[in-house]
C-alpha cells in the first residue's frame, strides 16, 4: 500500500476546513491544514462575526433615541468609528487565536503558507516543499466579486470595510444582496448618506417578495436611496471624493464606493484543473453529495463549491466529510429548509419555500400573515411595522415556509425553523399556547 506524509491535507482554514481538520484528527487521522492568511476564514476574520458586531453597534443609534420615550435622559451622543473598529478587530484577533489553539489541541499541524495541488495526492507549499496525502480537501472559500468598470480599483469590498480609517459621509453600495443591504443599514445608522445601486429592479432576490418589499419600504423611510437598473460606467477621483457614472441615472459624487456584487470561489492558481479536478463556469469545484470532486482523492467543502454560501453549511459539510472518510459514519448534508437571515435594519429571516416558490412547486398554497407594530416601537413612536408570513401546503396544511421581518427576527426564526424542518402543520402552531407579551407569539396567532 502507498504511504503518505498525511492522511488528510486541508487547504484553507475557514469554518469548513477547520471543522473537517479537527474532527478527522479526533478520529485518529494525521492532518495538516495550510492557510495563507489567518485561521478562521471569511466568517471570523472578515465576514459574519465582525459584521454582526457592527450591526450591534449600529442598533444603538435607534436604541438611544427610543430610550428617551422610556424615561431615560439620554443626551445627544457622538459616535467614535475608530473605537468601534479597533474593538471589533481586537475581537477578531482573539477568535483567530482560539481557532489556532483548537487545531493545535486536536493535533492538527497548521502550516501558515499558500498551498497548491500538484497531483491527486500531492501538495506544494509556497516555500517549495512538496508533501503527500491520502486525501486532499479544498476549503479555500470565496472572495468578493468586483465589476470590471473603469476605476474599479478605487472602490472597496467587504474585505476592506472593517479597516476604514474614517467613516465616509457619503457611501455608494453596489449590489442588492444580503451584504449590500446589511452594510446599507450599518452605514445609515452611523450617520452616512447611503445610496444603493443595482443592475436589476429588485433587492434580495430569492427571499419572499412581501418581506423584501417591506425592507425596501422601511429602508427608504430611514433615508437610504435606491437606484435600480443601474450599471457602472466608471469611477474617477475628483476633488473631495469619487465621481460615479452609471446607466439610467445622473452621475453622483461620494466618499466611498463599496462593491457587494457577489462572491467568487477561490480556485485560481490552485492547480486544480491540472490535477484533473473539474470546475464549473464560475470556477467552483464540482462535487457529488459526498463532497468528492472528479478526482477520487480530492474533496471540497464550503463556498469554494458554490452550493450554499453560508458558514453553518460549510461546517456541516466539513463534519460530514470527516465522519464519512475517517469516522466510519457516512452521511450527507441535507440542504432542504436551511434557515437564513439578513441582518438589515430591521432584520429579515426565512426558511423553506417563499410564496411564489410554493405556488410554482405545489400549484397553490395557503398564506397566513401578521402585520403589526412591535410593542417597543409603539411606545417609542416608531412607525416601523413587522411582518410575519407562513406558507402552507393547501392539502396537508404542512408549513413549507416561514418568513419574517422585524426586531429579533433571526433569533425567533431559529427555533421556528425546527418546526418547518420537522414537517409540522399549521395546526401544531395553532395548538401551541402563546408566550405573551412577545413578538414571537405572532407565530401561533397567524390568520
Amino acid at each position: 500500500m502507498a504511504t503518505y506524509d498525511y492522511d488528510l491535507f486541508v487547504i484553507g482554514a475557514g469554518s469548513g476546513g477547520v471543522r473537517a481538520s479537527r474532527v478527522s484528527a479526533a478520529y485518529g487521522a494525521k492532518v495538516a491544514v495550510a492557510e495563507e492568511y489567518r485561521v478562521g476564514g471569511t466568517c471570523v476574520i472578515r465576514g459574519c462575526v465582525p459584521k454582526k458586531l457592527l450591526v450591534y453597534g449600529a442598533h444603538f443609534a435607534e436604541d438611544l433615541k427610543d430610550a428617551r420615550k422610556f424615561g431615560w435622559d439620554v443626551p445627544e451622543c457622538g459616535f467614535d468609528w475608530p473605537l468601534l473598529r479597533d474593538n471589533v478587530l481586537g475581537e477578531v484577533d482573539r477568535l483567530n487565536g482560539l481557532y489556532n489553539q483548537t487545531l493545535e489541541n486536536n493535533g492538527v499541524e497548521v502550516i501558515l503558507e499558500r498551498a497548491t495541488v500538484t497531483g491527486p495526492h500531492e501538495v506544494t507549499l509556497a516555500s517549495g516543499k512538496t508533501v503527500t496525502a491520502k486525501y486532499i480537501l479544498i476549503a479555500t472559500g470565496a472572495h468578493p466579486h468586483v465589476p470590471g468598470c473603469p476605476g474599479h480599483e478605487l472602490g472597496i469590498t467587504s474585505n476592506e470595510v472593517f479597516h476604514l480609517e474614517a467613516l465616509p459621509k457619503r457611501v455608494l453600495i453596489a449590489g442588492a444582496g444580503y451584504i449590500a443591504n446589511e452594510f446599507a443599514g450599518i452605514f445609515n445608522e452611523f450617520g452616512s448618506k447611503v445610496t444603493l445601486i443595482n443592475r436589476s429592479d429588485q433587492i434580495l432576490r430569492g427571499y419572499d417578495e412581501s418581506i423584501r418589499d417591506r425592507l425596501l419600504q422601511i429602508s427608504m423611510t430611514k433615508g437610504i436611496e435606491f437606484r435600480f437598473n443601474a450599471e457602472f460606467k466608471g469611477i474617477e477621483k475628483v476633488k473631495g471624493g469619487l465621481k460615479v457614472e452609471m446607466t439610467n441615472h445622473e452621475p453622483m459624487e461620494v466618499d466611498c464606493v463599496m462593491f457587494a456584487t457577489g462572491r467568487v470561489p477561490n480556485t485560481t492558481g490552485l492547480g486544480l484543473a491540472d490535477a484533473g479536478v473539474e470546475l464549473d463556469a464560475a470556477g467552483a469545484v464540482k462535487v457529488d453529495a459526498d463532497n468528492k470532486s472528479s478526482v477520487d482523492s480530492i474533496y471540497a467543502v464550503g463556498d469554494v463549491t458554490n452550493r450554499v454560501q453560508l458558514t453553518p453549511v460549510a461546517i456541516r459539510e466539513g463534519q460530514a466529510f470527516a465522519d464519512t472518510i475517517f469516522g466510519k459514519k457516512p452521511h450527507q448534508v441535507d440542504y432542504e429548509n436551511i434557515p437564513s437571515a439578513v441582518f438589515s435594519h430591521p432584520p429579515m429571516a426565512g426558511v423553506g419555500m417563499t410564496e411564489s416558490q410554493a405556488r410554482n412547486k405545489l400549484g397553490a398554497c395557503k398564506v397566513y400573515t401578521s402585520d403589526f407594530r412591535a410593542m417597543k416601537n409603539v411606545l417609542a413612536g416608531r412607525n416601523e411595522r413587522a411582518l410575519y408570513k407562513m406558507v402552507c401546503d393547501p392539502h396537508t396544511n404542512r408549513v413549507v415556509g416561514l418568513h419574517m421581518i422585524g426586531p429579533d427576527a433571526p433569533e425567533i426564526l431559529q427555533a421556528a425553523a425546527i418546526a418547518v424542518k420537522a414537517g409540522l402543520t399549521k395546526d401544531a402552531f395553532d395548538q401551541t399556547v402563546a408566550l405573551h407579551p412577545s413578538m414571537a407569539e405572532e407565530l401561533v396567532l397567524l390568520k
